[in-house]
């Protein structure tokens, strides 16, 4: 029996290329630049199984293809808004992802992306590589204190218990929690949690708050200017979630005008595009969608995805399915 023809869309850990070739016909895209939504069209109608990443952008007329080959997206990644999942399901194609095993690194770049804005270690940096450091003084790069400032925590999903768990249990930060539906008390009491009910209470309350809600159009914009003048003047916004869940542009102009103390980004709204507002600002700091960008954890996502599609094509249920 022939083997199921599967697209790599971008290149993969060597480790799970190597086993995905012997358990499926694979293809790589070995130029590993994003492929147009037209090139994933064409491809569906020649593979059994597309592994798309957060990189390729799958809209309802990706699907709108006769007698399409593919039955299955097999996503490499926890996130899956860029694919319309309604439109998959219309054509009968499964849709899964990779939850579970990105979240603690990912949670551990959150950490960082707030221990470094709060202490300014990215102004330090360049300053100390810039050959501008004069010397210790008691006035120099004064920061704010990480230990024991309350943290609000949008979105309460396995990411953002993650990082409750590093900010409590490591700097005794206070936990303030807001999340779509009901928290139960026992995972509350886990990290001395509070869930409240809106972001809009949340926000004064907080000296961070980290992003690790779902992106998408229903969470577009989630934090746009008004939400930015409800935060604190010193408070600092951490994103790892979704680019689009933050307006860029209010963003850039609260951190321009001193409405907040400070950003860290981990994604953007339209990767690998940065806008020079944010490029230009002192008081944040910018990463390259490091979040599970471990050798570990990369290698873990791919061979999730491979333990889903062996399922798909041996006719059971992906445990990871979606849609």
């Amino acid at each position: 029996m022939a083997k199921p023809k599967v697209l790599l869309t971008r290149r993969w850990p060597e480790s799970v290329e190597a086993r995905m070739a012997e358990v499926f016909d694979v293809d790589l895209n070995r130029a590993d630049r994003p492929l147009a939504p037209s090139d994933i069209r064409d491809a569906m109608g020649a593979y059994d199984a597309i592994l798309p990443t957060v990189t390729d952008r799958l809209p309802a007329p990706v699907f709108e293809l006769q007698n399409a080959r593919t039955k299955i997206l097999a996503n490499y990644g926890v996130g899956f808004a860029h694919i319309d999942t309604e439109a998959a399901k219309t054509r009968g194609i499964t849709v899964t992802n990779t939850p579970d095993v990105l979240s603690e690194c990912t949670a551990d770049i959150a950490m960082t992306l707030l221990l470094m804005v709060a202490r300014r270690a990215a102004e330090g940096e360049r300053e100390l590589r810039e050959g501008r450091w004069s010397g210790w003084r008691p006035t120099h790069l004064i920061g704010t204190k990480v230990s024991g400032a309350t943290l609000g925590i949008i979105g309460f999903g396995r990411i953002g218990q993650a990082m409750a768990q590093r900010a409590h249990f490591g700097f005794g930060m206070r936990i303030l929690v807001q999340n779509r539906s009901p928290i139960a008390p026992e995972v509350l009491a886990r990290y001395n949690a509070e869930q409240v009910a809106s972001v809009d209470e949340l926000l004064p309350q907080c000296d961070f708050v980290s992003l690790h809600c779902p992106g998408g159009a229903a969470n577009r914009h989630l934090i746009n200017s008004r939400r930015l003048d409800l935060m604190r003047k010193d408070a600092y916004l951490i994103n790892t979630a979704r680019g689009e869940v933050v307006d860029e542009h209010a963003l850039a102009q609260a951190l321009w005008f001193g409405t907040i103390g400070g950003a860290g980004l981990d994604v953007y709204e339209r990767e690998p595009h940065v806008p020079e507002e944010l490029l230009g600002a002192d008081n944040v700091v910018l990463l390259p969608h490091l979040g599970s960008a471990t050798r570990a954890t990369r290698e873990a996502m791919g061979f999730r995805v491979l333990e889903n599609l062996i399922d798909f094509f041996d006719g059971k249920a992906p445990r990871d399915r979606v849609a």
